[in-house]
């Protein structure tokens, strides 16, 4: 499962910033990355769907990212829009070191995946 929260090693270089970079989906874009986490055993991205999820946040873990194309500023992501929809709404800690149970949400959605 860890592969999930963490990056492939041919995916991205440390150093790429993704923030502000639009995100596609399998069948269709799914907005913009607001907020990204580079630890180990948790990176994923914040997405911002803007008025497609009623401008709502999604986190989506590091494991669904296919390729990062810094020419045509986009992510893509292994999932369809319709599985990002159905994902739990980003809720963003209320502390630096929020328990297990702020994330239990997402490790559950996301566990059935191919990817995992």
């Amino acid at each position: 499962m860890l592969e999930t929260w963490n990056y492939r090693q041919d995916v991205r270089d440390d150093t790429d910033a993704l923030v502000d970079l639009e995100v596609e989906a399998l069948d269709g874009e799914i907005g913009t990355i607001v907020e990204e986490s580079f630890e180990t055993d948790s990176s994923h991205l914040v997405v911002d769907t803007g008025f497609w999820i009623f401008g709502t946040k999604r986190l989506i873990p590091a494991g669904a990212v296919d390729r990062v194309d810094l020419i045509d500023n986009k992510v893509y992501i292994n999932m369809t829009k319709e599985q990002v929809k159905n994902s739990p709404e980003y809720n963003p800690p209320e502390s630096d070191y929020p328990g297990e149970d702020h994330y239990q949400p997402y490790v559950e959605y996301y566990s059935g995946f191919p990817w995992t």
